[in-house]
């Protein structure tokens, strides 16, 4: 079987490439102004850096190896040892959702491909990619919000960088206003515009971090799971739904998440049957 890529969701057989992506993994060290034992500790924690990164650039390459020779299920158990060290890159994410797709498993690629989003929210490929597994997907389902996706065009980072930036310009041009009075009307233009984009961006900071922080969805990644009316195992069916879907978190209690369908209904699944992801 060739390998496929999935560049597109308007094309039934697109082309599946891992990308070859690399992940930037390493620190470089520069001590100033240290004394010797500092600098030799400085030393230390660069050349452990420094081994930790050529082994873990060693065990990107080696899944990227099984992957190429067909061996999906293998990489992505691969992929995944490197995450469960605590590296996480977009490359890496997004290398993984490959293999998990390829593997057949729809829901494990979904939540890893949206974790690389949260990185890297602008990458074209990653996106085409995320759709064009979504709609393979089953049953319910309930997707982000066309404001969601907007505000998700920047990493939380990114925003709270923007709107610190346009804050302190609009802080130094009153300053300026106060110091020169005579640029008062040639500034007041720009300072309104200064202002409104401050707001603006702050605005949709706040949407971002209520998204991330207030709301939570859970990843199906079992074949089939049964929502329940209450958190434990004989409580009756509500209704069913499949690997990949993704639906909103309501609760989580002891070894159970409770979600919606988007229909009205909401019930209790096993945690070890969903990826729960925080909001995007």
């Amino acid at each position: 079987m060739k390998t496929q890529s999935l560049r597109s969701r308007r094309r039934k057989a697109a082309q599946f490439k891992i990308g070859n992506r690399q992940s930037a993994i390493g620190n470089q060290f520069v001590p100033r102004c240290l004394g010797g034992l500092g600098i030799l500790i400085l030393l230390a924690l660069g050349f452990a850096g420094n081994l930790f990164a050529a082994d873990v650039t060693a065990d990107f390459s080696s899944a990227n190896e099984l992957y190429a020779k067909g061996k999906f299920v293998e990489a992505a158990a691969a992929y995944e040892k490197i995450l469960q060290t605590g590296v996480v890159t977009p490359a890496l994410q997004f290398n993984a959702a490959n293999a998990e797709f390829k593997s057949g498993h729809l829901g494990q690629a979904i939540a890893a491909y949206r974790l690389a989003e949260q990185l890297s929210p602008r990458d074209a490929e990653l996106r085409a990619n995320l759709a064009f597994v979504r709609n393979q997907v089953q049953g319910a389902t309930v997707r982000e919000s066309l404001g969601q996706n907007w505000a998700g065009t920047l990493t939380l980072n990114e925003g709270a960088v923007l709107t610190a930036v346009l804050f302190w310009l609009t802080l130094a041009l009153f300053s300026l206003r106060q110091l020169q009075p005579a640029l008062v009307p040639k500034l007041k233009t720009a300072n309104r515009i200064l202002v409104a984009l401050t707001l603006f961006s702050g605005l949709v900071l706040g949407l971002q971090a209520a998204n991330h922080f207030a709301s939570a969805t859970a990843v199906v990644i079992a074949d089939n799971a049964t929502a329940r009316s209450g958190p434990f195992d004989d409580a009756q069916s509500v209704f069913t739904v499949r690997d990949g879907a993704e639906l909103p978190v309501l609760d989580q209690r002891d070894g159970w998440v409770q979600v919606a369908n988007g229909a009205g209904k909401s019930g209790w699944l096993p945690a070890r049957q969903v990826e729960v992801l925080p909001g995007s």
